[in-house]
């Protein structure tokens, strides 16, 4: 075997695996924590299949309780009307801790309330399944510190291991317990372990405009870590997947270098690291001949002849060091000394790029950030192509926790296009479409595992083309009466009476009158319904803002998120717009550019978009959109038509509704980020019977006026608009209690 490929002990590696299996499965079986291959979890297929057969529905829940972004999915099946997401709710919204790792009792919780409303309890759930086959998951570490011997040791600690530590294997195992204690009357709560790349191919493929249709799919799925492997790839045909290709060990892994360079050279802790380095690429040198890092980092991996990615193991360490000894000497000498855990966040170690122009060290962050998407990129079509020449397919899905990786899938559909499908396989006017749902990354794995299990039981995959389009599947509505309670009780924040959006024009009056205030270069934040499941704000936990004043980019980052300078902002748009100011690639045009639903794919901004939306273009020229559609987003599809009649386009900067937080889930946690903000004017709630309210942080200090700014343009615009003070009951009435409002 080549040198750098492979175990530093294969035959011990792969004794401990195969010799941990079977004690692993028995203790887990013993806790009520089942494989899929158990009598358990195949007489409960069973009995779903022949409750399906019978013309009934199954529920089933998915289950994330271990290793980062816990929570809770729940679908409904059945053979009419095929596979529904009913809610995929994210542990971390409700705590507001990124990437929480435990129980996600929130996130059950919530699941339990509808359940209640529909008249059913958790005990009548047709199956619980977990997001990760955990035993096998458990079998493939331990193999994998064996062969790593001695330095892998060092993996047994919780802080060398940013996505998965024992600890919280662990605590998978005693969630069926955990489970039963809480919710169940003390029982145990049985768990079915599935494969967790399959739980993301199933999803994606389920909601992606290709299932059911005709022709072939690749769904390929790429993150940091599955249970046995980090890429595979399926062939989908109707409503079947077949599993064709996995890579050969699981931290031989494109998502994980990306995860230990971004981090350790960003200065971010792992996470919360891969955005921000993307962002950071845009600002280095892109071109491969000319940036200096590239071809000495491309040697991190070895790439095989039938799409293997090999981690060069002579050259890298996070396989045996994890975030404590990411380096070997050499990977040192090439990119410097690595960031460790504890020095993250240091302001001094944080990759900057406000003094780029004259700090050298900047330059050559930015470049190193370059080289390490190109690297990622060429990584990711190698896999690729290997799978598209395999299956001759042009459609492809891509999901897993790399497909968030944006400008990558961008860059593949610019280089899968009808002259490689001519030259390669000889095929005239074809070329690769693409589509990546909106939880592509682990978020999403808990509403996965359900799917699939529901496919396993035989509910068919493409019944229902909405399984996702409506992205709002994460927590619930709130009344007037529950939003109007919590604002009472915050210290010093005070609110009015809008509009009812049920009352007829009642939409329209409300978007004009957010437009407005953006187009006098206000901020505001929106919350309404259900929050968002997945990465992006889009809409329903939204902060927006005026895409055509070039400085504000520079006020988003500085005064009210708080955050670097290479974070770039997002459009959000209407479908006529965004094909106007952006080229939208005929790679993602099918069910109308669906694909740019989900702000998963960034497009080339036209010389248009410079010009009159200069906030929501990178420094790379591209843009990470969103198509808002009437059908989706009522409200905010009627702000962006009001948008173009206030500022010339139907577009709006769109960023998540958080201050130093995960997206917000609740309205207090929307008030804390209304609070922690300094030019945030005002937050508009939309409550679950359509009544909306405005809030503001009612103090006066150097960054605020107390909301004084907001109620003048709130009456500026009842002026223009010819409104007077006799309004119907509660309208536009400055209120600080629902007595007076009413």
């Amino acid at each position: 075997m080549e040198k750098g490929i492979g175990a530093r002990f294969p035959l011990l590696e792969r004794i401990v695996r195969s010799g941990t299996l079977p004690l692993l499965k028995a203790i887990g079986h013993s806790r009520k924590f089942f494989t899929l291959d158990s009598k358990y979890a195949q007489q409960t297929l069973s009995d779903a299949r022949a409750k399906l057969q019978a013309g009934r529905s199954i529920f089933v829940l998915g289950f994330g309780c271990g290793g980062h972004n816990a929570g809770v999915g729940l679908v409904e099946a059945s053979l009419a009307g095929g596979i529904q997401v009913l809610a995929n709710h994210e542990e971390e919204r409700y705590r507001g801790i990124k990437h929480f790792k435990r129980f996600p009792d929130h996130s059950l919780t919530s699941t339990s309330e509808e359940l209640a409303e529909r008249g059913m309890t958790l005990g009548d759930l047709d199956a619980v399944v977990a997001t990760w086959d955990y035993i096998e998951l458990a079998s493939q570490l331990l193999g994998h510190i064996a062969g790593e011997l001695p330095g892998s040791l060092t993996m047994v600690r919780a802080d060398a291991s940013p996505t998965f530590s024992f600890r919280d294997l662990c605590s998978a195992f005693r969630a069926p317990l955990h489970f039963g204690s809480r919710f169940c009357g003390g029982q145990p709560q049985p768990f079915i372990n599935l494969r967790h790349h399959d739980n993301h191919a199933y999803l994606a493929y389920g909601a992606s405009p290709f299932a059911g249709r005709p022709g072939r799919s690749l769904v390929t799925v790429v993150d940091g870590m599955g249970d046995d492997t980090s890429v595979t790839m399926s062939v989908a045909e109707g409503s079947r997947l077949e599993k064709f290709y996995a890579g050969e060990r699981i931290l031989d892994s494109i998502g994980m270098m990306y995860l230990f360079l971004s981090s350790s050279q960003g200065g971010w802790p792992p996470l919360s690291s891969e955005g921000r380095y993307m962002g950071a690429a845009a600002w280095g040198d892109s071109n491969r001949a000319t940036n200096p890092y590239y071809a000495p980092l491309k040697n991190v991996f070895i790439l095989g002849e039938q799409g293997q990615v090999h981690l060069n193991r002579r050259l890298v360490n996070w396989h045996r060091g994890g975030s404590l000894r990411p380096y070997t000497k050499e990977l040192q000498r090439i990119l410097g000394t690595p960031i460790l855990p504890s020095q993250m966040w240091n302001p001094d170690h944080v990759l900057k790029v406000e003094d780029i122009q004259h700090a050298p060290i900047t330059r050559e962050r930015v470049d190193k950030a370059a080289a390490t998407q190109l690297v990622f990129e060429d990584a990711l079509l190698h896999v690729l192509e290997h799978g598209i020449r395999q299956t001759k397919a042009s459609q492809l899905v891509f999901t897993g926790g790399a497909a968030l990786n944006c400008l990558a899938s961008m860059n593949v559909l610019n280089h899968f296009d009808e002259a490689w499908y001519r030259k390669n396989l000889g095929l005239e006017e074809t070329r690769l479409h693409l589509w990546v749902p909106p939880i592509p990354g682990d978020a999403g794995a808990p509403a996965g595992a359900a799917y699939h299990f529901a496919c396993l039981a035989g509910a068919e995959i493409g019944k229902r083309r909405s399984i996702l389009r409506n992205p709002f599947l994460c927590g619930r509505s709130y009344s007037q009466s529950e939003i109007e309670s919590v604002i009472q009780d915050a210290p010093e924040v005070d609110f009015q009476f809008v509009a009812n959006i049920n009352d007829p024009g009642g939409i329209d009056r409300l978007a004009d009158l957010m437009a407005y205030i953006v187009s006098q270069d206000g901020v505001i934040g929106i919350f309404q319904g259900p929050a968002e499941t997945g990465p992006r704000a889009l809409g329903h936990r939204s902060i927006l803002a005026n895409p055509t004043n070039p400085r504000m980019l520079q006020i988003l980052n500085e005064r009210v998120k708080f955050r670097e300078a290479i974070r770039p902002l997002a459009p959000m748009a209407t479908r006529e717009a965004a094909e106007r100011l952006f080229q939208l690639s005929p790679g993602a045009s099918d069910d109308d550019f669906d694909a740019y639903n989900y702000m998963v794919l960034t497009v080339p901004a036209r010389q248009q978009a410079y010009d009159l939306v200069p906030a929501v273009v990178h420094r790379d020229g591209t843009a990470r959109l969103q198509i808002v559609r009437e059908d989706v987003d009522p409200l905010i599809h009627a702000y962006l038509r009001a948008m173009g009649r206030r500022v010339g386009v139907e577009v709006s900067v769109n960023t998540s509704l958080n201050v130093g937080s995960p997206i917000v889930q609740r309205p207090c946690q929307a008030l804390g980020a209304l609070q922690k903000s300094h030019g945030l004017h005002g937050l508009f709630f939309v409550a679950g019977d359509g009544a909306c309210l405005v809030a503001w942080h009612n103090i006066e200090s150097r960054s605020k006026d107390s909301g004084q700014q907001l109620r003048a343009w709130i009456n500026n615009w009842k002026l223009e608009m010819g409104i007077s003070k006799e309004m119907s009951p509660g309208e536009l009435t400055y209120s600080r209690s629902p007595a007076a409002a009413a």
